[in-house]
């Protein structure tokens, strides 16, 4: 996906990133925990180049030695080391509980930002009130902010040809992004024109673009996401929106905004192999998928006003299992339920497009 800057909710055009800039990205001992998980997405998918991982309690020397991602790049114990291999921009890389910067952080970005790099950050906290007066070239991306001159949502997206695919999930933290972002990659490979809806900080980074929804008023939610996807799909032969929460989640309220401003035309379910109930509620157990994608189904024709969205297939989160255990996790689950089955990190995306 070209990388195509759109300043909607920025304050000026000199904050956005350019995609020859150089990261690093703190992630202070948290390289190998599932809150990187906005390192461990700017690692898979940014054009940018990623000069180092940060992080002084590291056990390995490279974040390609996790067996996590592929592409290699070197872990080093503080700023200061990043610096002299190039960096241009610090990357707050972790999404801790609440989205809010941790006391204990601000020494860190104090020192990045006197030493002239530019901040991408991801969480609640806005800090380019912190630093008001920034050198020539210098910028901070709050990446959270509401964009201007929301409305409600009318339903405007449901008048669109192109097929819209909504990414659901079981679980807040499932993969949703990670299997939209496989999806569109092999769609491109294929020859379609694919659009992504980034909706949270990391497509965002990714993309160039977006909507950061938990920064949205619950009121403009839906219009935010119609704005957006109306925008996107211009001249597309296929447009993916990202997923947040889940509902069957009590803390997640992301998912009727998504399916109000989409009117997905699809569906594909995000899915970790072998759980059985929310990782952080376990009480909460996980219904029969059939059962649960019916559900998404009833809730998005809004009563019978708008089409029945189609069920495509489910993308395994299988990062857990070696590959074989991954092969043999996915036939099972589509024996089980009739529809596709794929990794989207280790098989083939290309079946859902």
């Amino acid at each position: 996906m070209a990388w195509s800057p759109r300043p909607t909710f920025l304050a000026t055009e000199a904050t956005l990133l350019r995609p020859d800039q150089r990261l690093a990205i703190t992630m202070q001992g948290a390289s190998n925990e599932d809150i990187g998980k906005m390192a461990y997405g700017l690692l898979r998918y940014s054009k940018n180049p990623i000069v180092a991982v940060i992080d002084s309690r590291a056990t390995v020397r490279d974040m390609a030695d996790y067996g996590r991602v592929d592409r290699r790049c070197p872990i080093v114990a503080d700023l200061k080391s990043a610096i002299d291999l190039g960096a241009e921009v610090l990357v707050l890389g972790i999404a801790p509980p609440g989205g809010r910067i941790p006391a204990d952080w601000f020494a860190e970005i104090d020192e990045a930002v006197s030493a002239g790099l530019c901040v991408m950050n991801g969480l609640h906290d806005r800090l380019a009130t912190r630093y008001p007066e920034l050198r020539a070239g210098q910028w901070i991306w709050d990446l959270r902010q509401e964009p201007p001159g929301l409305g409600t949502g009318m339903g405007l997206a449901a008048k669109l040809t192109v097929p819209r695919l909504l990414m659901i999930g079981t679980d807040m933290a499932i993969g949703k992004m990670t299997a939209g972002l496989e999806i569109m990659r092999a769609g491109e490979a294929l020859g379609r024109r694919v659009g992504f809806v980034a909706t949270g900080q990391i497509g965002i980074s990714i993309t160039g673009r977006g909507i950061p929804l938990d920064a949205v008023r619950v009121d403009y939610a839906s219009s935010a996401v119609e704005r957006e996807v109306l925008d996107v799909a211009e001249g597309k032969d296929l447009v993916i929106i990202e997923g947040q929460g889940s509902l069957l989640h009590p803390g997640s309220t992301a998912t009727l905004p998504l399916m109000r401003g989409s009117m997905p035309t699809d569906l594909v379910l995000c899915h970790r192999a072998g759980q059985r109930f929310l990782k952080r509620l376990p009480d909460v157990a996980i219904p029969p998928l059939k059962e649960f994608v019916a559900l998404y189904q009833e809730l998005a024709t809004v009563c019978g006003a708008f089409p029945r969205p189609v069920m495509r297939g489910i993308a395994l989160n299988c990062a857990h299992l070696s590959a074989d255990e991954a092969a043999r996790a996915c036939a099972e689950l589509e024996d089980e339920t009739g529809w596709p089955v794929v990794d989207p990190v280790r098989g083939d995306a290309g079946r859902l497009v």
